[in-house]
């Protein structure tokens, strides 16, 4: 038995009901641990000598309401080609636009966290879901691991996930005023406001976006006249 597999194992046998899901794939292992069990999960793993995973790499969001759905789909045939011209999914929305159905399974919202134990010299990936869509919350793991403070925040600005616990739960990377959560699939591509700076009022002011959203498609362009579409009993061009 390989030394990942071993750990599958050990998670496995450990932890036994609190794991929801384990996943080993790629050379990785994901476990999915319910809301209710992440943070007594989380402990353990930092100080279980089992595990031993001291350091908390990377936290982040992830918004599964489109996943696994096309904005466009396309046909290429001998024909024509399919330009994706109607809108599909979320991509592109604007703002006020009634938002498309969820036609996911599973909960919207989740929190991925990375782990690397140098002890073990062993990673682990960690999902776990909010329960709910509308208001989204999960347990902050701060107090495990602190360096994940900012990791927590970027989570919150960009995806709206509240962490329970956290000592500073604030945006890290757009303004105070922003409105909305730009990671959310349906935050449309183009924003809701632009700025500019007024010469007259001489300060910046903020208006409605003026930008279309689109997005791009792949154009196909098919020349009929080339040799592989000539009749066979048609001599070639001599030029």
């Amino acid at each position: 038995m390989s030394k990942i597999e071993t750990l599958r194992e050990r998670l496995e046998q450990i932890f036994g009901n609190q794991l929801q899901n384990t996943v080993l794939e790629l050379g990785e292992i994901t476990i999915e641990v319910a809301a209710e069990h992440y943070l007594d999960v989380c402990e353990k793993l930092r100080d279980d000598d089992v595990f031993a995973f001291e350091i908390l790499i990377d936290l982040c969001g992830i918004d599964y309401s489109a996943y696994g759905q096309d904005e466009w789909k396309t046909d290429a045939s001998a024909n024509g080609f399919s330009r994706g011209i109607d809108s599909a999914q979320h991509g592109r929305l604007k703002f006020g636009d009634e938002l498309p159905e969820n036609q996911s399974e599973r909960k919207r919202f989740a929190v991925i966290t990375h782990l690397l134990s140098i002890k073990n010299n062993q990673r682990l990936r960690i999902r776990v879901f909010a329960e709910d869509d509308a208001y989204p919350v999960v347990k902050s793991v701060v107090d495990i691991w602190n360096g994940v403070n900012w990791f927590e925040r970027e989570a919150f600005d960009l995806f709206g996930i509240h962490f329970d616990g956290h000592p500073d739960l604030r945006r890290i990377l757009t303004d105070y005023g922003f409105v909305g959560h730009p990671f959310r699939k349906d935050f449309p591509l183009s924003g809701n406001v632009e700025m500019r700076y007024d010469e007259e009022q001489k300060r910046v002011v903020y208006e409605p976006v003026s930008i279309e959203p689109r997005v791009l498609v792949p154009r196909v362009i098919r020349e009929n006249n080339n040799r592989h579409n000539m009749p066979a009993n048609e001599p070639e061009s001599e030029e």
